[in-house]
C-alpha cells in the first residue's frame, strides 16, 4: 500500500490559489481622503477630520508604504512556493483600496481557481484584524458572484483562510531576529535598553469582545511579548526588561482604548530614569503608516525630546522566518482542509508561547466589535449559518 501523502507531498491540495488580503493605502495624494472614506465608512467622521489624518499620508507624499510592502510579501511568498515545488498563484487583494478583494477573487475565478486560501496580513484575533477581514471577503464573494451571473446566494468560489498566526513560530521567531538585532545596533556606550513592544490600540469594548480561546487581543499580544523578550534575553547573554504599548488611537476622547500610548509610556520610563529603549512593532507584520508616522516620526520625535536614546526594530517583513512560516502555515490549512474533507484526525498546530493555536474556521459570533453585539454583516471562513 502507497503511503499516505504528507503536507509537502500533497502541496496546497485542496486549494487551487493563495490570496494575500491586505488593508491596502492610497497610492498617490488624491487616493487619500478616498481611502479614509473607505476605511470609516458607516462610521458618519466628517472630512475635516479625516483631513486631519490625512496629513499622516501627506508627510510621506500621499502614499502609504503598504503596497510596496504587499507586492514585496507576494514575491517572497511565491518564491517560497516555488522552492518547495508548489505551483500555485498568490493573488492580492484590500478590503479599503485598489486592488479590492472582490478583483483579486475575480483574477482567482478566472485563473480557474475554485477553492481559495486566505493569508491576512494581520496576526492577531479581533474585530479589526480577523472579523472585518472575513466581513470583507463575505461581501467580496458576493460581488465575484454578480459579476460572475451565478444564482442569487451562490458563490462560484470557496475561501478558506489560515488561523490568526500571532503564536505560530514562524512570526515570532523573526520577530526575535529582528529585537535581537536592534540591541546589537545599540551603541556600545549606551545604557543597556528598556525593551517597549508596540501594536496598534483598539477600543476597550473591542477588547472586551476579541477574546478566543481565553486570550484576547492584548493577552495575545502579552504572550508574544513573554516569549520574544525570553528568547532574545537568551540570545544576547543578559535580562531584557520589557513593556506593552500602543499607538495609533483614533474615535472620541470619551471611548477608552487601550493604554498606555507609547508617546505616554516614552515619558513615564524617562520620568523613572529610563534613557534608552528598543521599540518593537510587534503588532504589525510591515513597516507601513502606523509604524512609518506612530513610531519612525511621533515616537522617536518623543524620545529625543525626552532626552533617550531610541532604536526601532524591524518589522517581520520578508524576513525568512516568517515568510516561510507563513507557507506552513498554508501547508497546515490545507491538511486542515483534507482532513476535515476526509472525515479524519486534523494534524497537529506549531505554537511558540504559551495559548493554543487559534482555530481557523471561526466559532459563531468569533470577535465581534463589542461584546455581545452582532453586526448583522455576514462573515466568511466561520460556522455561523451564513457561511
Amino acid at each position: 500500500m502507497p503511503a499516505a501523502p504528507t503536507a509537502e507531498t500533497a502541496g496546497l491540495a485542496p486549494y487551487d490559489a493563495v490570496l494575500l488580503s491586505s488593508f491596502g493605502g492610497p497610492n498617490g495624494p488624491d487616493d487619500v481622503l478616498p481611502f479614509l472614506r473607505n476605511v470609516t465608512a458607516g462610521k458618519n467622521i466628517p472630512d475635516d477630520r479625516l483631513a486631519e489624518v490625512a496629513e499622516h499620508y501627506h508627510h510621506f507624499g500621499g502614499r502609504s508604504p503598504i503596497n510596496e510592502q504587499n507586492l514585496a510579501l507576494r514575491a517572497a511568498l511565491q518564491d517560497e512556493l516555488r522552492r518547495r515545488g508548489l505551483d500555485v498563484p498568490v493573488v492580492w487583494g484590500n478590503r479599503n483600496w485598489e486592488p479590492y478583494t472582490s478583483d483579486a477573487l475575480a483574477e482567482a475565478l478566472s485563473g480557474g481557481a475554485r477553492r481559495v486560501v486566505a493569508l491576512v496580513t494581520s496576526a492577531y484575533s479581533s474585530y479589526s484584524g480577523c472579523r472585518q477581514y472575513r466581513e470583507n471577503l463575505w461581501t467580496s464573494l458576493d460581488d465575484v458572484a454578480t459579476r460572475a451571473g451565478a444564482p442569487a446566494g451562490e458563490h462560484p468560489l470557496v475561501v478558506d483562510k489560515v488561523r490568526s498566526y500571532f503564536n505560530h513560530p514562524g512570526f515570532v521567531q523573526a520577530n526575535v531576529d529582528a529585537v535581537v538585532e536592534a540591541y546589537e545596533g545599540v551603541d556600545p556606550g549606551t545604557a543597556w535598553p528598556r525593551l517597549v513592544f508596540v501594536t496598534h490600540s483598539i477600543p476597550d469594548t473591542m477588547e472586551e469582545a476579541s477574546v478566543v480561546a481565553g486570550a484576547s487581543y492584548r493577552e495575545q499580544h502579552l504572550d508574544v511579548a513573554r516569549t520574544v523578550a525570553a528568547d532574545a534575553s537568551r540570545r544576547l547573554g543578559r535580562p531584557v526588561e520589557w513593556d506593552l504599548a500602543y499607538c495609533s488611537r483614533s474615535g472620541p476622547p470619551s471611548q477608552p482604548w487601550l493604554e498606555p500610548d507609547v508617546n505616554d509610556h516614552l515619558a513615564a520610563l524617562s520620568a523613572a530614569g529610563t534613557t534608552s529603549v528598543v521599540l518593537a512593532p510587534i503588532g504589525f507584520v510591515s513597516d507601513h503608516m502606523e509604524v512609518a508616522f506612530d513610531l519612525d516620526t511621533e515616537a522617536l520625535a518623543t524620545a529625543r525630546e525626552l532626552g533617550m536614546s531610541a532604536v526601532r526594530a524591524d518589522s517581520v517583513g520578508v524576513r525568512e522566518p516568517f515568510v516561510r512560516g507563513l507557507v506552513d502555515l498554508l501547508l497546515e490549512r490545507a491538511a486542515i482542509a483534507r482532513a476535515d474533507d476526509a472525515g479524519l484526525p486534523r494534524p497537529e498546530q506549531a505554537t511558540a508561547g504559551d495559548l493554543p493555536p487559534f482555530r481557523s474556521v471561526c466559532a459563531p459570533g468569533c470577535c465581534r466589535m463589542r461584546a455581545g453585539v452582532d453586526s448583522g454583516r455576514p462573515a466568511a471562513c466561520s460556522t455561523d449559518p451564513w457561511s
